[in-house]
């Protein structure tokens, strides 16, 4: 869970401050223009601190992915942590998967990271790693073992549901077509999140599973 900035933290506390703090100062000015000295004072800290923690710029970077890395799985477990029936597994899986992309703070992480990709190819390359790699991963798993599928297979069908559950949704709020979702449970998958197409889509593929 995201820490309340407090002056006067220590140690790993003060360090998970900073990370935060680092995490929004480079959303909102990207990272040529971001400085250790913003960090310090959004972290409520002081910038040798900062540096004591943290060599430069692009150390704090790469910790910051670290970090975000762990929050984006800690919350999005696996298909079979949220229901015993492999659709409705699916189903909610996907739909926490992206409402978590669709939230304002992942869209904004995503664009950012998009716009440094050529500056920091390796944290770009983690951060797709991350966010659709992992998640296809434990995707294809499950599918291997709930539909006893190849592992070919398997990550065949995970490629495709995730291409038809992600578009047109992400993409549009990516690009700033549609709105992001503004408010994010870090606990639940939202009951006003609409997941009906998810289902259509997880329906139609495991029908064509049987054939």
């Amino acid at each position: 869970m995201k820490p309340k900035i407090c002056a006067g933290v220590r140690g790993e506390a003060l360090r998970e401050q900073i990370l935060w703090a680092a995490r929004e100062v480079f959303l909102e000015e990207g990272f040529e223009r971001a400085s250790m000295d913003a960090v310090a004072s959004r972290a409520r800290t002081t910038k040798r601190t900062v540096y004591a923690h943290f060599e430069n710029k692009a150390a704090l970077l790469n910790a910051v992915f670290d970090m975000l890395q762990w929050f984006f799985f800690s919350q999005l477990a696996t298909p079979d942590a949220y229901s015993k029936d492999p659709a409705e597994a699916l189903v909610l899986f996907c739909g926490r998967f992206l409402e978590k992309l669709l939230y304002k703070e992942a869209i904004r992480m995503c664009r950012m990271c998009a716009a440094e990709a050529e500056r920091f190819p390796n944290q770009a390359s983690r951060f797709c790693d991350t966010v659709f790699t992992e998640v296809e991963n434990r995707l294809s798993a499950y599918l291997a073992k709930a539909f006893h599928l190849s592992p070919k297979s398997s990550i065949a069908v995970a490629q495709r549901l995730l291409g038809q559950v992600l578009h047109p949704r992400f993409p549009r709020a990516l690009f700033g077509v549609d709105p992001p979702i503004e408010n994010f449970s870090e606990e639940r998958l939202s009951p006003d999140f609409d997941i009906k197409p998810i289902r259509k889509v997880v329906a139609g593929l495991i029908e064509s599973l049987k054939g």
